[in-house]
């Protein structure tokens, strides 16, 4: 059985650092020097997993580091889903 997700953005989020060329160790220093933040490689191993929840602070920060509009890393390139 596969496990339940806890977020939409883990893997727009992994996209997007690997497009940056970015290693997850340097994606957890920016959040921490950049917007005070902490978190750890393995907490951005998780949230790109789908097992870890992320807030709003942490979504909009992953977004301005990662320079993507935060509604791209819940959703993609589909857009947000209608209602």
């Amino acid at each position: 059985m596969k496990a339940k997700k806890s977020n939409l953005c883990g893997k727009q989020i992994k996209l997007a650092r690997i497009d940056r060329e970015m290693h997850q160790v340097e994606l957890a220093a920016a959040l921490s020097v950049d917007f005070d933040i902490e978190m750890n490689q393995s907490m951005i191993s998780a949230i790109e997993r789908g097992s870890r929840r992320v807030s709003d602070v942490e979504l909009d920060a992953l977004a301005r580091i990662l320079k993507k509009p935060a509604i791209w890393l819940m959703y993609g390139d589909k857009g947000e889903p209608k209602r």
